[in-house]
């Protein structure tokens, strides 16, 4: 079935389409136009597979997605209506990472290193895999796609490109070429033509079936904690404390050998001073939209600036850059560090740029304090045993985590750094801010309540 007609009517539909998409990060602004900037034609014939580069344009914003576009004369299995693009003239044109007569046909493409047009499918080296594997589609993610084929590999597509290398497959080599033992190993990649830069549009990985989410591992804590309130974390059945700390050593052994592997450099006076006229900018942006955050602000600009004063050089490197308990995995051997792609919504030069370890650290300090508070979310005011329960438990986590991390490292223990630390939850909570106060208002007061007591701390 030729692709060149439908794929006509794909263009003509995907701006409602992709309004509905979770990883589509437009959502706030009309789209006005898209268009195809590659088409390839992976599978041809009843089923078809095509994989499709288009530039979406709002305004003033030019934005680059990948689409893989399934069609079928017949209904396609496993396809939910929402998926559904168009249909037209019998034909049905959908997303179709959740085909797994379409998606299988990706992992026989990099089992034999397959090119076709722009896009290759490469292994690592010394890498065979299992061609013969269904692929199904993880649902919980936001702002990529990952496919798990059986119960050893996972492919995610980069939705949204950027061109040259994605950080998330750079970093994961260095680690891998270093020894890390707290990383998915990487296998393969795909990667096509953007801007006529190589830009990596996936990459598959080792998978792992039984890992417990960091995230769902701690908030189970928190809820067995607030089942009994009287009881204090390191008393309860559920305390976590322990796993806070073997993840402080993981994160702790991931910068060392991202350190080793790509090297580290010095920021001067000059460079921090323009890290603080970022975050003050930050600062600035997210008080201009969310009046609750004024009061807060003094405090919050007083606590950035306290970083110039810092004594230089200090260390900057590459970091995970959007760590948080959703980012790492409970294996049997331990904590698996996961996601190196940095903060999606970020520009591409932020993601790349190098920074201090304790940026990673502040976000798991700040993850920590979500697990805790998030179960608080929409309950009485005068819950205080709650409450209490909730910052004990914060805080025991934190402080193993600090201790955890300060075992491995040669930074010694992210306490004894306060300035900047606090200055990088700060600027992390101010994200959470603007974030929660777009998306999920009746969250506002957690990050809000953390600015509240963090600036109490260093008035």
């Amino acid at each position: 079935m030729s692709s060149t007609p439908w794929m006509d009517v794909v263009l003509q539909a995907l701006p409602d389409w992709l309004a509905t998409r979770r990883w589509f990060a437009g959502k706030d602004r009309p789209i006005d136009a898209v268009q195809a900037l590659e088409t390839t034609v992976l599978v041809d014939g009843d089923p078809a597979l095509v994989h499709l580069v288009v530039e979406v344009r709002q305004g003033d914003r030019r934005d680059v997605y990948q689409l893989l576009v399934g069609a079928r004369r017949a209904q396609a299995p496993d396809v939910p209506a929402a998926a559904v693009i168009e249909v037209d003239d019998g034909v049905t044109m959908y997303e179709a990472s959740g085909d797994a007569d379409l998606t299988s046909e990706l992992l026989g493409l990099l089992a034999r290193e397959a090119t076709i047009g722009d896009v290759s499918f490469r292994l690592e080296p010394d890498v065979v895999l299992d061609a013969g594997l269904r692929g199904r589609p993880i649902t919980s993610e936001q702002s990529n796609t990952s496919l798990v084929f059986g119960s050893q590999y996972i492919l995610k597509l980069f939705r949204r490109l950027s061109p040259g290398l994605n950080k998330d497959l750079v970093l994961h080599r260095a680690l891998r070429d270093a020894g890390c033992q707290h990383i998915a190993q990487p296998l393969g990649s795909i990667a096509g033509r953007f801007d006529g830069q190589e830009t990596t549009l996936g990459m598959v990985q080792q998978f792992f079936p039984d890992a417990a989410d960091g995230w769902a591992m701690a908030t189970t804590s928190v809820r067995d904690l607030m089942a009994d309130p009287g009881t204090a974390p390191e008393e309860h059945g559920g305390d976590f404390s322990g796993e806070a700390r073997r993840l402080g050593q993981a994160v702790a052994h991931v910068h060392a050998d991202l350190a080793r592997a790509l090297g580290t450099a010095d920021v001067g006076p000059d460079e921090l001073a323009g890290k603080v006229r970022t975050m003050t900018a930050r600062l600035d942006a997210v008080a201009a939209d969310v009046p609750q955050l004024a009061p807060h602000v003094p405090g919050i600009r007083a606590a950035l600036e306290r970083v110039r004063e810092l004594p230089t050089p200090l260390r900057s490197q590459y970091v995970h850059g959007d760590l948080h308990l959703g980012q790492v995995l409970r294996t049997v051997g331990g904590w698996t560090v996961i996601d190196f792609e940095g903060e999606p919504a970020a520009p591409l030069e932020e993601r790349a740029a190098l920074r201090s370890p304790l940026r990673d650290v502040a976000g798991m300090l700040r993850s920590f304090d979500y697990a805790a508070h998030q179960l608080l979310v929409g309950q009485p005011d005068d819950v205080q045993a709650l409450t209490y329960g909730a910052l004990n438990w914060a805080q025991v986590n934190r402080d193993a985590f600090c201790e955890g991390y300060a075992s491995v490292s040669d930074l010694g223990d992210p306490r004894e750094h306060a300035v900047l630390l606090t200055a990088l939850e700060l600027d992390k909570a101010v994200y959470e801010v603007g974030y929660e106060h777009a998306n999920r208002p009746d969250w506002l007061e957690v990050p809000l309540s953390s600015i509240a007591r963090i600036v109490e701390g260093v008035a």
